[in-house]
């Protein structure tokens, strides 16, 4: 099942943003400058260190290592029963980037097979790849990124079918403030839930307590292009801090079939994850 990926020293350089941008050409001292500002110079950095030892090892490097950030996690024993076998994982997704990180240098202390499927966006960070499971979101318009997400669907399925546990983040997209002024998930995705029905093991929910800055969700009351620039700057301000993450128990393959519809799965899953705010 081993692939060969490309592993780059920086996520993302000049090149990259002229390819995107053919407006940069020339302009290499705005593009750093743009760089310094949007934080990307020192991602560039902490990726540059610790790319030689990709997938989960680059995030217990990064977790670890680079930004210091300590775990307080309920009922990791939870993980301690899947030492081997398929197993899913359903998170919400307060942070972007970083959760799917500390996600892969949690669950991957006890299973070094795991693997998490992100946004295709995810990509530009090649350190991760190995333990990435990349699909697109908006590829139901595009055939290229259509073959994308169908890849990545098809390859998660026969990684468990082999016995390798994955994680998924079912909204699809950051968690928003909805209209109580709450940071919630949006409704998770029929595709993934879908996914989840057919491949028939057992789910185990995960809860992250943390969120972004108040400017961060500002941001993203106005544009989520702002919000996604701010990206970079929001993981260096978890720098030497603790993250707190509830894991609930498992919900049988029985449970789930006891869930009549898509719609009902969705919801069950939800609420299962979101009950686990209780922990304090």
């Amino acid at each position: 099942m081993e692939e060969n990926y490309e592993i780059k020293p920086e996520v993302l350089t000049y090149e990259d943003v002229v390819e995107m941008a053919p407006f940069f050409k020339g302009r290499r001292k705005l593009v750093n400058a743009i760089f310094r500002l949007l934080a990307i110079d020192k991602v560039n950095g902490v990726h540059s260190r610790h790319y030689k030892t990709p997938g989960i090892p680059f995030s217990h490097a990064l977790v670890e290592k680079e930004f210091n950030v300590s775990l307080r996690v309920d009922n990791e024993e939870v993980l301690e029963r899947f030492k081997e076998g398929a197993f899913i994982t359903v998170s919400n997704h307060p942070l972007g980037a970083f959760d799917g990180i500390v996600l892969l240098h949690l669950v991957g202390r006890h299973r070094p097979d795991f693997k998490v499927m992100v946004n295709m966006f995810l990509n530009h960070i090649s350190a991760m790849r190995p333990s990435f499971i990349a699909v697109d979101p908006f590829a139901s318009d595009d055939p290229v990124k259509k073959a994308t997400s169908v890849k990545g669907i098809r390859e998660a399925i026969k990684r468990v079918k082999l016995g390798s546990p994955i994680g998924f983040f079912p909204a699809g997209a950051m968690s928003r403030v909805n209209k109580e002024l709450r940071i919630m998930d949006r409704e998770w995705q029929p595709t993934i839930l879908n996914l989840i029905r057919k491949l028939e093991v057992p789910v185990v929910p995960i809860y992250f307590h943390d969120r972004n800055s108040a400017i961060f969700n500002i941001l993203g009351a106005i544009s989520w292009q702002l919000r996604t620039l701010r990206l970079p700057t929001e993981v260096f301000l978890r720098k030497g801090k603790q993250m707190h993450i509830s894991i609930g128990e498992p919900i049988s393959v029985e449970e789930q079939k006891q869930c009549g519809s898509i719609e009902e799965l969705g919801k069950y899953l939800y609420d299962k994850t979101y009950s686990l705010r209780s922990y304090k």
